[in-house]
């Protein structure tokens, strides 16, 4: 017997979860928001997903995924300068969306502190690039480099929950950007 199918859709129920978790954090967010947001029954969301810890993983998953598709295309521009640009370009619009929740899930969630690792690797591996193919300074500190631009990236986070404007988002990015080494 296959059991009976699910009475929801799944990647729907995802997404609703995401922006529960997004707009509210992970411990704000109760079994009972999220299966009214999702409509399903509490036990449709555990036959589902197990719980709320795994549903979690499962919706922050999915959103870490979409987040990295847009940074690794932006990383994969011909410079290092170019990346980081657009991907800062991209956070503010994305930030200054009026029709998702405010800030970054990713970024202000303490639960997720192994996927900001993973983009601060990531743009620590762009920046190293950067650096053997001569855009960027030989002595430039790729950690050190890396772990400011997640700052900043947070602290843009930061900002658009507390309000900011995309003009306030930019001028944050502007200003990063006036300290990221030009080549020698």
């Amino acid at each position: 017997m296959a059991g009976r199918p699910r009475s929801f859709d799944r990647d729907a129920a995802l997404q609703a979860a995401v922006e529960h978790f997004w707009r509210d954090g992970y411990e704000a967010t109760s079994i009972s928001t999220l299966t009214a947001a999702m409509g399903v029954s509490p036990p449709s969301l555990y036959a589902a997903f197990g719980d709320k810890q795994r549903l979690f993983e499962e919706a922050s998953a999915t959103y870490f995924a979409r987040t990295c598709e847009g940074l690794d295309q932006a990383l994969a521009l011909p410079t290092a300068r170019e990346a980081v640009q657009r991907m800062f370009d991209d956070t503010a619009r994305v930030h200054a969306d009026p029709t998702t929740p405010l800030g970054c899930l990713m970024l202000s969630e303490p639960l997720l502190a192994v996927q900001r690792d993973e983009v601060r690797r990531r743009l620590r591996d762009r920046i190293d690039r950067g650096r053997r193919d001569g855009d960027l300074p030989p002595g430039t500190d790729a950690e050190q480099l890396a772990t400011f631009l997640v700052a900043v990236l947070r602290g843009m986070s930061g900002c658009a929950r507390d309000g900011g404007t995309l003009d306030d988002l930019t001028a944050i990015a502007a200003t990063a950007m006036k300290a990221f080494p030009s080549p020698a």
